[in-house]
C-alpha cells in the first residue's frame, strides 16, 4: 500500500496540533484516505521547546529546504507565518511540483495570485481551508457546496479577538483599553494587537473569501478597512438602547456586476443572528441566489480547530494523489476580479443607513442646523434622541438616518463638525443586517 508522505514547515502551536491530530487519528485517517499518512519531516528553527507531542528525532530539521526539496515528500504544509519566508518556501514547494497546504491568510491576501498561478502552472493543489475561520469549513463551502450560486452577500464576524473585546465592552460596560488588556491576559490577543483591532486580519480573510466567491482575485488595497480602537462604551450603550449591537463586520455585497468589499464596525439589530455571536467565536452569513441564506459558525482560531482544517486539506490532497485525480488549481482565482467582468465599488459609493452621534451645545436651533446640513446632502433622519440635557453645555445628539450614500455622509459630517455649536468630531457608524 503506498504512503502519502507529508512535510511540515513550522512546529509551533498549529504545527504541533497538526502532528497530534494525525498521530491520534492515524487509523481513522488511513481508512478515509486508503493509505497511511506518515509525517516525513518537520522543519522549525526551535527544535528544543516542548510541544506536547512526540516525534522521531530523525524527522526534525532546522533547515526548511530539506522539506521543500525532498523528492519523497508529496505534500508540504506551511505553518511558519509571516509572508517573506513563507512566500519563498511556498513558491519553491509548488515549483518543485509538491502540493501545498497553508493556513497563512496574510500570504494569500497579499501574494495569493502569485501562489495560485504557481500551483496551476505546476498542476498541483493549493489547500488553504485553515486560512479563514479556523475550523469552520467556509472555503470548501464556497468552492464546492455553493459553486452553482452567485453570492449576493457575505457578512461575517471573522476576527475572534475583536469580537471578544466588543463582547466584553457590551456585557460589562468597560472601555476598549480594559477589554484589550483582558484579551491579552487570556491569550486571545497578541502583545501587538494591530492586525486584529485595526481590522487588517479580518480584511486578509475577506480578501480570500471574496476572491473565491466571485471567481477573481480582489486586490487587497481595494478593501476598505476600519478598526475598533475608537469604539466607546457610550456608543455601545446608545446602540443597545436603539436595539442594536456593535460588531466588527467583514462584508462583501454583489449588485449588478459590482461588489463592495469592506471591513468596519457596524450596528446590527439584536434580532440578527450575527448579534448573538459572542466571545472568540466566528460566523459568516451567506446569501446565494439559489440556496438563499445560510450561516456557518464555530471556533475561528485555536490549535485544534485550525489543525482540523489543515488536516482536512491534507486528506483531500492525499486522496487526489492516490486516485490520480487532476489538481483543482484551475478553479483558483488566477485572474483579477475586474478581468472576469466584476468591478469593485469605491467606499464613497456605498449606500447604508447610519448611526450618528454629535456633541452639540444644548441651545435652540442646533438640531435644525444639523438636520439642515444632512438634508442638503440628501440624508434624511429616521429618528433623533437627545440625551442628558444640560443647558449651555455639550450634550450628545444621537440620530439614525435612512439609507444614504457614503460620500454624501462624509461631506455632511465635515460640515457639521465645523459648526461652532459642535464640539469634537462626530461619531458615525454604518448600520447593517436589517
Amino acid at each position: 500500500m503506498p504512503n502519502i508522505r507529508v512535510g511540515i514547515l513550522g512546529f509551533g502551536t498549529v504545527g504541533s496540533g497538526v502532528v497530534k491530530l494525525i498521530q491520534e487519528n492515524a487509523g481513522l485517517l488511513g481508512k478515509k484516505i486508503g493509505a497511511p499518512l506518515p509525517i516525513a519531516k518537520i522543519a522549525d528553527l526551535d527544535l528544543d521547546s516542548p510541544r506536547g507531542v512526540e516525534v522521531e528525532p530523525s524527522c526534525l530539521t532546522s533547515d526548511a529546504e530539506e522539506v521543500v526539496d525532498d523528492p519523497g515528500i508529496q505534500i508540504v504544509v506551511e505553518l511558519i507565518g509571516g509572508t517573506v519566508a513563507a512566500r519563498e518556501l511556498g513558491l519553491r514547494a509548488l515549483r518543485n511540483k509538491k502540493h501545498l497546504v497553508t493556513a497563512n491568510k496574510a500570504l494569500l491576501a497579499l501574494y495569493g495570485q502569485e501562489m495560485y498561478r504557481a500551483a496551476a502552472e505546476n498542476d498541483v493543489n493549493l489547500g488553504f481551508e485553515a486560512s479563514v475561520g479556523g475550523g469552520i469549513p467556509i472555503i470548501r463551502a464556497l468552492r464546492e457546496g455553493l459553486v452553482a450560486n452567485r453570492i449576493l452577500l457575505m457578512m461575517g464576524i471573522i476576527n475572534g479577538t475583536a469580537n471578544y473585546i466588543l463582547t466584553k465592552m457590551t456585557e460589562e460596560g468597560g472601555d476598549f483599553a480594559s477589554a484589550l488588556r483582558e484579551a491579552q491576559d487570556k491569550g486571545y490577543a497578541e502583545a501587538d494587537p494591530t492586525l486584529d483591532v485595526d481590522g487588517l486580519d479580518a480584511a486578509h480573510k475577506l480578501q480570500i473569501l471574496s476572491s473565491i466567491a466571485y471567481g477573481g482575485y480582489v486586490d487587497f488595497d481595494r478593501i476598505h478597512v476600519e478598526g475598533i480602537r475608537s469604539i466607546s462604551p457610550l456608543d455601545i450603550r446608545y446602540a443597545g438602547e436603539l436595539g442594536y449591537k456593535i460588531k466588527l463586520l467583514a462584508i462583501a455585497k454583489y449588485l449588478e456586476g459590482r461588489i463592495e468589499v469592506r471591513v468596519h464596525p457596524a450596528l446590527i439589530p439584536k434580532g440578527n443572528i450575527l448579534a448573538s455571536v459572542g466571545g472568540v467565536f466566528n460566523a459568516v452569513y451567506i446569501k446565494g441566489d439559489a440556496v438563499g441564506p445560510l450561516l456557518v459558525y464555530g471556533q475561528g482560531a485555536g490549535q485544534m480547530p485550525t489543525a482540523s482544517a489543515v488536516v482536512s486539506d491534507i486528506v483531500e490532497i492525499a486522496q487526489d494523489i492516490l486516485y490520480h485525480r487532476p489538481s483543482n488549481s484551475n478553479s483558483l482565482p488566477l485572474h483579477r476580479v475586474e478581468e472576469v467582468g466584476i468591478s469593485i465599488a469605491e467606499i464613497s459609493e456605498v449606500r447604508t443607513r447610519y448611526y450618528l452621534r454629535v456633541s452639540a451645545l444644548d441651545k435652540p436651533g442646533v438640531l435644525s442646523k444639523i438636520s439642515g446640513i444632512l438634508g442638503r446632502h440628501n440624508i434624511s433622519i429616521a429618528s433623533v434622541i437627545q440625551k442628558e440635557r444640560h443647558e449651555e453645555s455639550s450634550v450628545p445628539v444621537v440620530m439614525m438616518t435612512h439609507e444614504a450614500r457614503e460620500g454624501d455622509m462624509r461631506t455632511a459630517l465635515e460640515e457639521i463638525d465645523r459648526l461652532e455649536v459642535v464640539s469634537g468630531s462626530s461619531v458615525c457608524m454604518r448600520v447593517e443586517g436589517e
